[in-house]
């Protein structure tokens, strides 16, 4: 008696698995499930009809990102609570979703303990981020920026590109596109293209979706 009971939305673009948390959520005391979401903006919508305590989130959702999910809510409603539940943990998705002002993030194979425990957490004001995720959120704190076109051209590099073809492709010269690379080398603590691309397609920093895309 006196609990307040903490209003959650779930935006999860599996049907299987955001079915599978409500169900499970719902027979938690404390605990309403009172709207869900199968992508961004549909998220979005659900969260101004609704106004939940708690949003859990992915980051991959159809039509809008997870993280431009949480970053236009919270220009909209500062207070908004957001737990990121993923099953990636590149260390710039966890960066960037905390910088949007996410206060959790866990990933798909957590317990329900650990779940629950979180929801209760964040709801009294808290953040939790597991050890294991603080730690990959360190080292990326201490790696300095890319510029946004230093991310262009990784991302030729990822999709396999050479010189030649960045430079057509960014409207650039060769010698800029060289530049760009030697810099991002450098940021990425890597010696060569193969390295950048691997630590990019393992850090988050180009999705696995737009490899996808291009295949």
């Amino acid at each position: 008696m006196g609990q307040e009971t903490i209003r959650v939305l779930v935006v999860e673009d599996h049907h299987v698995v955001r079915q599978g948390l409500i169900a499970l959520l719902s027979v938690v005391d404390g605990l309403e499930v009172v709207a869900q979401a199968g992508d961004g903006v549909e998220a979005i919508a659900e969260f101004r009809k609704n106004l939940p305590d708690i949003t859990l989130i992915d980051l991959r959702l159809p039509r809008l990102g997870g993280v431009d999910v949480i970053e236009r809510i919270r220009m909209e409603t500062p207070t908004a609570r957001f737990i990121v539940l993923t099953t990636y943990d590149g260390d710039e998705d966890i960066y960037r979703a905390l910088q949007a002002g996410a206060k959790a993030y866990l990933l798909k194979g957590m317990t329900t303990e650990e779940l629950i425990q979180t929801i209760r957490t964040v709801h009294a004001g808290k953040s939790h981020i597991p050890p294991a995720i603080a730690e990959r959120l360190a080292e990326r704190m201490g790696t300095e920026e890319l510029t946004p076109r230093e991310s262009d051209v990784l991302e030729q590099i990822v999709h396999g590109k050479s010189n030649k073809e960045i430079a057509a492709e960014l409207e650039i010269s060769e010698a800029t596109v060289k530049t760009h690379i030697n810099s991002l080398l450098g940021k990425l603590g890597v010696t060569d293209r193969t390295q950048a691309a691997t630590a990019a397609i393992q850090r988050g920093i180009v999705p696995l979706e737009s490899l996808r895309k291009q295949n």
